[in-house]
């Protein structure tokens, strides 16, 4: 499938194409090179390449907003399946809850490449951790 050039699209704002232009310079999350320059970044920027917080606060329904809803639906689905389990195994809800978290900073750390790779690459799998260091 062919790029897109995000870089002249008006639509596309500024801390996206950062984020864009950091993936297309050193590739995939899992990749020495991603690895490498990302601890060499001050942690306010290291937070804007790698994170997403809205992701974070509301998983896959900002995901399903930002345009990547067939990777939300996959995590949505392993959310609940968890969930069941937990559940079912009559878990604590202290423990809950840190599943819970877990589960927001799985969604933050996975949600940027996932909309690189759907806006920049045109790749709209059902695998919310392509490209990932998990």
């Amino acid at each position: 499938m062919a790029t897109v050039d995000y870089r002249s699209d008006p639509k596309i704002s500024e801390k996206w194409k950062a984020r864009f232009a950091f993936f297309d310079q050193f590739g995939a999350p899992n990749t020495p090179e991603y690895k490498a320059e990302l601890k060499t970044l001050p942690f306010g920027k290291k937070i804007l390449i790698n994170t997403n917080i809205w992701a974070f606060f509301f998983g896959p329904i900002a995901m399903a907003v930002m345009g990547i809803w067939r990777k939300a639906l996959s995590l949505l689905g392993i959310i609940i399946a968890v969930s069941i389990v937990l559940a079912v195994l009559n878990v604590p809800d202290a423990a809950t809850r840190g599943v819970g978290v877990a589960f927001g900073f799985m969604c933050a750390i996975c949600t940027n490449y996932a909309v690189y790779l759907k806006k920049v690459k045109g790749q709209d799998g059902w695998n919310p951790f392509e490209g990932m260091r998990l």
